[in-house]
């Protein structure tokens, strides 16, 4: 029950006490006066219609890191709830149920990779991004201290998911480097990239610099990090939190509700990193506050880089990953961006 729920509560009890006690000539000026105020309340924070105490669910990537702050954060601090909305966050069993989550209408949210996004809507499914989380790739090439350019990796071994965007992410980067990616032999290693590197079976990996090149390196000091927009990739949002386009539809307020959420969350995580440290080893038992805080140092300057404030897209930004997304092969054709992305929440110049 959110403290707004019973602030209504109250004022409607108020009123009824009051009906029964003054005349009839007294009466409509009173009920105006209420629903003023009921419209005040309704009007907080993100505008329009609040959602009311709704319950929303949003499924997270990965498994919880300092990427998520600002949502633990908020969740922690109640921002959910003055919002109008009441916010339950879990991490996917795996690598795709979020987007399973989202589209099986299991769950309001999902954080995707942007390319994941991409490749679903290429596919017809009609998954909107609403939020981005940060503002920069995370993806890059990690290598052993003895690769010192990506150039050097020619005849090497590299690492890859799997995944599409892995082949574009070590084609541009090696591409870039002044290497030639064809003559890179490619590893399917799944998502152990750290172990494969530290192991020496690979000579690279692809990987997320925040939170794996961050181990690779406690590991292995001397681990080399070539972040893909170094080597010729546009800046883009690698994550953002996508929703279905019904819901956008049929529940704006729940969206601008959740925008305004992470907006406050993410915004006191920036300006007061260990609170927000704190917040998501009390709510996630077993994280490494330690490590954590390293994460978060790592990415803060992500979340807001290029944009006015957190949660905001940079059109410019999305219609050049748009033309490299196709050209590097991981979508058939560039994404329509308007189509692709929510502005709702991005300041007009």
């Amino acid at each position: 029950m959110t403290s707004a729920w019973k602030r209504r509560s109250g004022a409607r009890t108020y009123a009824r006490s009051v009906t029964r006690s003054r005349t009839a000539s007294r009466l409509l000026p009173l009920l105006a006066v209420a629903l003023l105020a009921t419209g005040l309340l309704a009007g907080c924070g993100t505008g329009g219609d609040a959602p009311n105490g709704r319950d929303t669910s949003l499924v997270l990537d990965f498994t919880p890191n300092a990427v998520h702050a600002g949502i633990y954060l908020a969740v922690d601090r109640g921002f959910d709830g003055a919002e109008g909305i009441h916010l339950s966050v879990a991490p996917p069993g795996a690598t795709t149920d979020a987007l399973k989550e989202l589209l099986g209408g299991r769950a309001d949210f999902a954080i995707l990779d942007i390319h994941d996004l991409a490749l679903a809507r290429q596919k017809g499914s009609e998954v909107v991004g609403v939020v981005p989380l940060v503002q920069v790739p995370l993806a890059a090439v990690l290598a052993q201290p003895d690769v010192k350019t990506p150039k050097d990796l020619d005849g090497g071994r590299a690492g890859v998911t799997g995944l599409p965007s892995d082949e574009a992410v070590l084609d541009t980067v090696v591409r870039g480097g002044g290497g030639d990616p064809d003559r890179v032999k490619r590893v399917t290693i799944g998502f152990n990239a750290v172990a494969a590197l530290v192991g020496g079976k690979v000579d690279a990996a692809t990987a997320f610099w925040n939170v794996e090149g961050l181990a690779a390196k406690a590991k292995r000091p001397g681990i080399r990090e070539f972040r893909v927009n170094d080597y010729g990739a546009p800046s883009y949002p690698e994550l953002v939190i996508a929703a279905r386009q019904e819901t956008i539809d049929e529940e704006p307020s729940v969206v601008k509700a959740l925008l305004g959420t992470l907006r406050r969350g993410y915004t006191e995580a920036i300006s007061d990193p260990a609170s927000a440290v704190s917040a998501m080893t009390r709510q996630v038992p077993g994280l490494n506050a330690k490590q954590l805080a390293e994460q978060l140092t790592a990415v803060s300057p992500s979340f807001t880089v290029g944009v006015q404030e957190f949660g905001a897209f940079n059109r410019a930004h999305l219609d050049a990953w748009s033309t490299w997304e196709a050209k590097v092969g991981i979508t058939k054709t560039p994404p329509d961006v308007p189509l692709s992305f929510w502005f709702g929440g991005t300041p007009k110049a």
